[in-house]
């Protein structure tokens, strides 16, 4: 299977959406921009917020982007930087 660059600069609105709209597994570094203006909020698999601060940056290995949601303040951004390695 060939490797494949994922960059990625998702808007953030105040309804949840998906990092990918369809299955897209890879391994990458999520991060919300120390210029965001607020928090930007990650759904957990029981559907509690984790609050992301801007500034704050993990690195995730073969993850489903489709299956992670966010939200926050409309505007701001997530950035998705890795491959499919």
């Amino acid at each position: 299977m060939p490797s494949n660059v994922v960059m990625r600069k998702v808007t953030v609105t105040g309804s949840y959406a998906k990092l990918s709209a369809s299955s897209l597994v890879a391994s990458v570094e999520i991060s919300t921009p120390p210029d965001n203006a607020g928090n930007v909020l990650f759904k957990c698999a029981d559907g509690s917020d984790v609050p992301w601060v801007p500034g704050e940056y993990h690195f995730f290995k073969s993850v489903d982007l489709s299956t992670i949601e966010v939200k926050g303040t409309p505007g701001d951004i997530v950035t998705i930087i890795g491959g499919t390695w």
